[in-house]
């Protein structure tokens, strides 16, 4: 393969760019803003999918579907989520097209089809689910409600970046109802505890646990749980979110529930959800100026098999014994792909598995049938040795828990290094212009200090961290008392 990518160190977000569409991961599509996720792009999505709806049935959640049209009256029904999406709501006002009277080639919108209420395509689906949900709740025997939904939303973006910011993107969305706020909190914390396993246990992605800070809460939450992640240019992304929603929509839908001592009570909600962003954090936390890298746990072909040959008969004598390999390799649960096509000489395609992070490739040739042995080269450190044939299975189900760690330490020796604790407002600036990452510093715990800080440096508090001491102090702006750091930093 010719096309080279442009080094991340020069420009990074031009790197990313040519990395999504040069690893066939996905592409612009004809809908400004939206995109297609091509079939291995996909394929890696459906892995995080797949992982994800185990946990979330493990821990007692079902899967629905509602629908992608809410009536304009409900959205508006929580006024806080209506005003927080509003400006991002694509709308539906008509029906029916019908032939442009002047030019019979083209569709004009049939004013006599206008819709008696309009309908806004969906940015989150809270509004037509607690609508249902009404319906759903008389009893406490009806208590809780876990649902999971997967399905694709609308948020009508200015600037757009594929799979990190798009007009459409995927993702699942969790709502869920519960007699008690007790039990509401502990569902929320619970499920960004599961982002955060998910993510630092498949995705090799160390991830720190906050609270965000009022300003930058879910529109409609009283409280919203986080996961955020480092990339290599020192910028943050929002990995996950869980909010605990109150009694906010179940008062604006009027669902409550008789309880067992005969009282009707309004329940209590949460949400969650991640998206197809997860796969832009994938991609910015492991991948080098070659390509893509990916944690074994997600790749769609854990290990590619490469024929190295002249000639017909050398093809049929290796590709007898890389079968055989494949074989047993499958049996050992490691997915495997055998490139025998002969369109496409050797050389190509390494360069071709190499910038799709396939995270081990395989090569067999005639000295390695003479031989009894393979070349294993590994996507992480690009090294390469010869292993007997014997001793692949073994040696390959080792790499892969071996390359899966050795991502997750790598990122986690990267936060750490640009993890930095300041004292000064100075200090915080000079960060941000010479280091940039996270940055642990003390807050006042007031809008207009987070708000200024944003505008003077576009840094933002990521999250108030769940694990962190709590350590009295002053704050690096404002200078007034402060309980504890919180994490700053430049995002996504």
């Amino acid at each position: 393969m010719s096309n080279k990518l442009t080094e991340r160190k020069k420009d990074y977000s031009k790197w990313y760019n040519e990395l999504v569409v040069q690893a066939d991961l996905a592409e612009n599509s004809a809908v400004r803003g939206c995109m297609v996720i091509k079939p291995y792009g996909y394929a890696i999505w459906e892995k995080m999918q797949a992982q994800l709806d185990k946990r979330f049935k493990e821990t007692g959640h079902q899967n629905a579907y509602f629908p992608l049209f809410v009536p304009k009256s409900l959205f508006e029904a929580e006024e806080k989520n209506a005003e927080g999406f509003a400006k991002e709501c694509a709308v539906v006002t008509h029906y029916r097209l019908k032939t442009d009277p002047n030019d019979k080639t083209k569709l004009v919108v049939d004013p006599e089809a206008k819709l008696e209420e309009e309908l806004v395509v969906r940015p989150t689906s809270e509004a037509i689910i607690w609508n249902t949900y009404r319906g759903w709740v008389q009893s406490y025997r009806d208590l809780p409600i876990l649902i999971n939904q997967w399905a694709n939303v609308v948020r009508w973006e200015m600037r757009t970046r594929l799979f990190l910011r798009t007009t459409e993107f995927l993702w699942q969305e969790g709502h869920t109802a519960h007699a008690t706020k007790q039990e509401a909190l502990i569902e929320a914390e619970k499920m960004n505890d599961v982002y955060a396993e998910f993510a630092e246990e498949f995705m090799a992605i160390p991830v720190v646990k906050g609270l965000k800070s009022e300003s930058e809460r879910f529109a409609g939450a009283e409280e919203t749980y986080c996961i955020e992640a480092l990339m290599q240019d020192g910028k943050a992304l929002q990995a996950g979110t869980s909010h605990f929603l109150g009694q906010n929509f179940a008062k604006a839908f009027d669902v409550k529930y008789a309880s067992k001592e005969g009282k009707l009570e309004h329940v209590w909600a949460t949400s969650w959800g991640v998206s197809t962003r997860l796969m832009g954090a994938l991609i910015m936390t492991h991948s080098d100026d070659k390509g893509l890298v990916l944690p074994p746990k997600l790749a769609p072909n854990q290990v590619v098999i490469v024929p190295i040959y002249k000639g017909e008969e050398q093809l049929k004598e290796i590709s007898k014994k890389a079968n055989e390999l494949a074989s047993e390799l499958r049996k050992a649960g490691i997915s495997v792909k055998f490139d025998d096509r002969d369109t496409h000489k050797p050389g190509w395609k390494f360069a071709q598995y190499e910038l799709q992070g396939v995270p081990l490739r395989i090569a067999i040739g005639p000295k390695d049938l003479e031989k009894g042995t393979v070349e294993l080269a590994r996507r992480d450190t690009l090294t390469k040795e010869f292993v007997n044939q014997t001793e692949v299975v073994e040696k390959v189900k080792g790499l892969m828990i071996e390359i899966q760690d050795t991502l997750f330490q790598k990122a986690l020796d990267f936060r750490s290094e640009h993890t930095t604790k300041v004292d000064s407002f100075e200090e915080f600036k000079k960060v941000l212009k010479t280091k940039e990452g996270f940055i642990l510093a003390h807050w006042d715990g007031t809008a207009e200090t987070e708000t200024k800080i944003k505008e003077l440096t576009k840094a933002t508090i990521r999250c108030i961290p769940l694990d962190a001491d709590i350590e009295e102090g002053i704050c690096v702006f404002s200078g007034n008392p402060s309980s504890q750091r919180v994490l700053f930093a430049k995002a996504y």
